[in-house]
């Protein structure tokens, strides 16, 4: 796989396009501003995860698929902690490292990555649709998840499922990288 972020300037122009929709009208359907949609489009800005999670949102895409150059799953795919290395990049300006392990796929209705949380990271998630269940396992350090104003602190080892279709936050405390993987379930009626 390729850098995600060479591929979302078209992708969202495509998306746009497949919509019909302007600048305007795009900026209506996902929360993003019209000047920000624009600078992603030109390649100029380097957006959020969060804003990321909304323009995927607005389209009613899954993240994989806004970010991915080819999204057709294969039948059998095997990868390693190598791959997995090669594969994280940043994804916005606040320290997130992002690896797409497998991109959504409409059969099985997840998508699965693995995050790389900074040192004394925080960031607060938007919701995501309804139904949209996020299963979490802690590979390596210690993250802690904030859902329904409880937060919940996992360990190396340690897994955590939550409707993610409610506000939800995420933060490492700690002095090295929490690393963890992500699998995000979409119900049948999602994408």
């Amino acid at each position: 796989m390729t850098d995600p972020s060479n591929h979302l300037p078209e992708n969202l122009k495509t998306l746009r396009a497949k919509h019909g929709w302007s600048l305007t009208q795009c900026a209506s359907e996902t929360g993003v501003s019209k000047a920000m949609l624009g600078q992603i489009e030109r390649g100029e800005s380097s957006p959020t995860i969060a804003t990321l999670w909304k323009i995927a949102g607005g389209f009613n895409i899954s993240l994989s698929s806004l970010l991915s150059e080819n999204n057709a799953p294969k039948p059998e795919e095997v990868l390693t902690f190598r791959d997995a290395a090669s594969l994280r990049k940043p994804i916005g300006a606040d320290g997130m490292l992002t690896a797409t392990l497998f991109p959504f796929d409409p059969k099985s209705g997840f998508e699965f990555f693995e995050l790389t949380f900074p040192p004394e990271y925080e960031r607060v998630s938007v919701s995501h649709k309804p139904g949209v269940t996020e299963y979490i396992s802690v590979l390596k350090g210690r993250l802690g998840i904030q859902v329904d104003g409880e937060w919940q602190e996992l360990g190396e080892g340690q897994s955590l499922k939550f409707l993610a279709d409610r506000p939800h936050s995420y933060r490492n405390q700690e002095a090295r990288d929490a690393v963890v993987h992500c699998l995000i379930h979409y119900p049948a009626t999602g994408f």
